[in-house]
């Protein structure tokens, strides 16, 4: 006899539920609810995941003075990375100048900043890119006549020079210039002017020499070296023959050469490649921005370097960060990864979270069945029970003397037989114990079906001579 034809002839003798009884639980519906949910949440999880991995990511750059070039650049830069949808996006915040940029980043309160290279760093600070290159240019007044003419940077002790641009820096610069070119500093006086207004500003002004610092084709420069030679004056460009020692004493520098006709054609100004130094502006990260964070960073960059250039081609020169060990600023790992084509790939940076996560799923989903087998301890407790009963039935069924009795053990044993299936359907018990069980519920069936058999057959002859005496 098979499990089927078993439980059906034991369903079949069961009497009807009463009307308003619990009907056994919906197990199979359980179950699919239970696969379903895990289903969507499972997918939830891997669309939120996906999501934070590539959610916009906003860093805030310092950066100024105010309607400065670099100022204008960055706002351009961030202006393509939203427009485009690029995963990471710029808020520029503007600040007085370069060394406000560096205290913002130094304090934390940014996470970029546009500095130039020869102020004092941030701490931990990195580079990102070079956004361009400034050179310093020093020039003298001379009449027409060629006696006293300055020629020389040693000739500038006891003069006045006009520094352009109010920044301490350019002052520095000046005097690093002086001091290893064997002029004292404390011998020359010193005057600041703003980058506007600059014309109006020396009408009144009986200066010597003139300082400014900024790309080979800054307009300030150039507007600078036209106002100061109104007038007849002639402008003396002044060769800073000291560029590579001042470049060796002091890595922030670099030599370099101004070409001839820089700032005019006609005539040429100046009119022979002059040596002089030249640092760069560079775009700085705190070290603590992720590396994946600042290669990301580096690559928008440059892959736009194209378009800020041919919109800013006179204060826009994108360059990469010198990724030498002895730099000057030390470039980010990120953005040295990028340089050096070393840029880490998804599974490269994630490889081992995600090994770690199936480990880890591995783990909970045994940790999960132990704990699921414990909680079942109490229903493979009360089954088993269960199937002792209905051992002990089968033996009284053999040896009683009631038919009600049995009809009653019969009934008890079709509720042992739904709490069997439950166990069985909730995963409580294995398929051996459910043929176990079969087993003793088939031999009890038999010792029933037996006893009720002989029990009627007894009967039947108990009747019989009383009806033979009455006949």
């Amino acid at each position: 006899m098979g499990f089927s034809d078993m439980f059906t002839r034991s369903m079949a003798t069961e009497a009807p539920r009463p009307p308003g009884s619990a009907t056994p639980r919906p197990h199979k519906m359980k179950a699919m609810l239970i696969v379903v949910a895990a289903v969507l949440a499972t997918v939830a999880a891997v669309g939120g995941a996906t999501y934070w991995m590539n959610r916009p990511i906003h860093l805030r750059i310092a950066v100024g003075p105010p309607y400065s070039d670099d100022v204008k650049v960055v706002q351009s830069i961030a202006q393509i990375f939203s427009r485009d949808r690029k995963y990471i996006r710029l808020r520029p915040i503007i600040t007085d100048g370069t060394s406000s940029s560096a205290a913002s980043l130094n304090a934390g309160t940014t996470d970029l900043a546009v500095i130039r290279g020869d102020i004092e760093l941030p701490k931990d600070a990195q580079a990102i890119a070079s956004i361009r290159k400034n050179y310093a240019v020093l020039w003298a007044l001379n009449g027409s006549s060629k006696k006293g003419a300055i020629k020389k940077i040693e000739q500038l002790a006891g003069k006045r020079i006009g520094v352009i641009g109010r920044t301490q820096a350019n002052v520095n610069l000046l005097k690093v210039i002086l001091t290893q070119s064997g002029v004292d500093p404390a011998k020359v006086q010193i005057v600041q002017f703003t980058t506007t207004g600059f014309a109006d500003a020396i009408k009144n002004e009986k200066l010597d020499a003139f300082l400014a610092v900024g790309p080979l084709n800054s307009k300030i420069t150039a507007d600078a070296v036209a106002a100061t030679t109104k007038g007849g004056k002639e402008a003396t460009f002044l060769s800073v023959e000291t560029a590579d020692a001042i470049a060796q004493k002091y890595p922030v520098y670099e030599s370099g050469e101004i070409p001839a006709g820089s700032f005019g054609a006609k005539p040429a100004r100046p009119d022979d490649k002059i040596d002089t130094i030249t640092f760069a502006h560079h775009i700085v990260a705190r070290k603590s921005l992720s590396e994946a964070t600042a290669g990301t960073l580096t690559r928008q960059l440059f892959s736009v370097r194209q378009t800020i250039q041919s919109e800013f081609p006179q204060t826009a020169k994108l360059e990469t960060p010198d990724t030498d060990k002895d730099a000057a600023i030390p470039a980010h790992p990120g953005a040295a990864a990028y340089v050096d084509g070393e840029e880490k790939t998804f599974l490269d940076r994630y490889s081992d979270y995600i090994w770690g996560s199936l480990m880890a799923l591995s783990a909970l989903g045994s940790a999960g069945a132990w704990f699921a087998s414990y909680w079942r301890k109490d229903e493979r407790v009360t089954n088993s029970n269960l199937r002792e009963r209905l051992l002990e039935m089968l033996t009284t069924a053999r040896k009683t003397t009631s038919i009600d009795e049995l009809d009653g053990m019969q009934a008890e044993a079709d509720e042992i037989m739904r709490e069997t299936l439950h166990c069985f359907e909730d995963g409580a018990i294995e398929e051996g114990s459910l043929t176990a069980f079969s087993i003793a519920l088939e031999q009890f069936h038999n010792a029933v079906a037996d006893r009720k058999t002989f029990l009627l057959d007894m009967a039947s002859k108990d009747t019989r001579p009383a009806r033979s005496q009455v006949a």
